[in-house]
């Protein structure tokens, strides 16, 4: 672990503070006409998902932690565990659900995730950015609807509801932005 100032945390940085694992979310850098300079950064718990706002003076030291990225593929769920395999050693892990959050119905057989690791500890794991999904149900097509703003709901083969342009129709397949859990494009 590398100590750095308070002054130095950034978005995305995961620090070791307070006995936990957080990630910076939001840091916004203050230097008050009075006083001395310090970062106000919001912190979520990698762990437990808890949220932190803590003020950091630049004479602050905390501990940065790097995290190792792996790539693994999925495979099946059973009982609430997503099991996944390393593509390199064939190991398999086991993962609860809720660490995908939202996001669970997006994940695939065969699909390829990275999950982030602390030691042997899995923390995170991150879907690609974007997934093929095909429209169940939606409202058909009416003419004239052409505004550029212009949205209808739908529901994903995934069981998601999401909202797309006009022209789409039941039984297209469209690409789905994962983290934004919004339309992107057609397939």
């Amino acid at each position: 672990m590398a100590k750095i100032n308070g002054n130095e945390i950034k978005p995305g940085m995961v620090l070791e503070h307070d006995g936990g694992l957080w990630a910076a979310v939001k840091v916004n850098h203050v230097k008050p006409g009075k006083g001395g300079a310090f970062a106000q950064a919001e912190l979520k718990n990698l762990r437990d998902g808890r949220k932190l706002n803590e003020r950091f003076r630049s004479e602050d030291k905390v501990d940065e932690v790097r995290l190792e990225n792996k790539d693994q593929q999925f495979l099946y769920e059973n009982d609430g565990r997503l099991v996944f395999m390393d593509a390199e050693t064939y190991e398999q892990i086991e993962l609860d659900a809720d660490l995908l959050g939202d996001r669970r119905p997006f994940l695939q057989d065969g699909m390829t995730a990275t999950i982030r690791y602390y030691g042997d500890e899995a923390l995170a794991v991150t879907l690609p950015q974007k997934v093929k999904c095909r429209i169940v149900e939606t409202e058909p097509v009416q003419k004239g609807q052409t505004a550029a703003n212009s949205f209808k709901p739908a529901i994903l083969d995934n069981g998601v509801r999401i909202m797309i342009p006009p022209f789409i129709g039941p039984d297209e397949e469209i690409i789905v932005h994962t983290e934004l859990m919004e339309y992107s494009e057609r397939a």
